[in-house]
């Protein structure tokens, strides 16, 4: 039981500890490590990549390895 933010038990005896604050989880505030936004992205990332390289072996003619070698 509850009485003027302090703790009395059953027996009426007040509880002179500290009460402890509510836990919860922000799962908003936690945007490192694998989460599904890192992967989402991540995943964007490579299609993006892998169309620029697609799109620039098709206007040079040679692919990134055929470009490097020839320099």
């Amino acid at each position: 039981m509850r009485t003027n933010a302090s703790i009395v038990d059953d027996q009426g005896k007040l509880n002179n500890f500290a009460i402890e604050p509510r836990v919860y989880v922000d799962e908003q505030g936690n945007r490192t490590g694998f989460t599904n936004y890192a992967e989402l992205l991540n995943g964007r990332l490579a299609m993006i990549g892998f169309v620029c390289l697609i799109a620039f072996e098709v206007l040079t003619g040679n692919g990134v390895f055929g470009l490097l070698t020839s320099l």
